[in-house]
């Protein structure tokens, strides 16, 4: 019993810290954006931030990841570089999702600017703990997941260690509908629930069996 309270406050403890971040969001979406330098960045000091990046599209290294689903209908999320005010650093720019054509491998021509570009959005930080069941993770373009550390040797630049998440318009035809970040408050403290509901089931087992037990005739 004591265990399982215990389990039980953890879980709440949690909950208060996802509470915290969630607060956090809220406040970093009313901050002006912050300008991503060509210097290679903290990811902790710039994820889920307001911010803009400039610079020139390296269309040819673009990526597409395969299977996202937006309102029932399966496409791709295109990602292309982005070289940061001519220097040899580049970020990954996440431009939004497209519908997947008759053929997976016919992929969609999305229109892509050679001029410089000022891209604003959300910076992002791709999980690297992925499950994937194939080994076939890379078929051309077309990528299951993004992992940076796998974007990094497939080309002959740096790249920053965040994601932007486009949010200005670009004419392109792209669906930039980002979900917010789910920090999992709720989540949290339905485990604790379950816990406290545990300890109570252990108590009043406990409280049946021995009042069983001391009532005569019940040896």
């Amino acid at each position: 019993m004591l265990l399982t309270i215990w389990l039980g406050n953890w879980q709440l403890e949690r909950a208060r810290e996802k509470q915290k971040l969630e607060e956090r969001l809220e406040e970093l979406a009313k901050e002006p954006p912050v300008t991503v330098p060509a210097s290679q960045v903290n990811p902790d000091e710039y994820r889920f931030r307001n911010v803009e990046a400039q610079g020139r599209f390296a269309e040819a290294y673009t990526i597409y990841l395969d299977n996202r689903i937006y309102h029932g209908t399966a496409g791709y999320q295109v990602i292309t570089p982005l070289q940061i005010d001519d220097s040899g650093t580049y970020i990954l720019i996440n431009r939004g999702w497209v519908p997947r054509g008759a053929e997976r491998l016919d992929l969609p021509k999305i229109p892509t600017p050679s001029e410089t570009v000022k891209i604003s959005g959300i910076a992002v930080t791709p999980s690297n703990k992925i499950f994937e069941l194939s080994k076939q993770t890379v078929e051309g373009n077309i990528w299951e997941n993004l992992v940076l550390e796998r974007y990094r040797k497939a080309v002959p630049f740096e790249i920053q260690p965040i994601v932007i998440e486009q949010q200005n318009d670009a004419a392109d035809g792209l669906v930039r509908d980002w979900e917010r970040p789910d920090v999992g408050v709720n989540m949290h403290r339905g485990y604790a629930l379950q816990w406290f509901m545990l300890a109570a089931a252990i108590v009043t087992l406990f409280l049946v069996l021995n009042v069983r037990r001391a009532l005569p005739g019940q040896d």
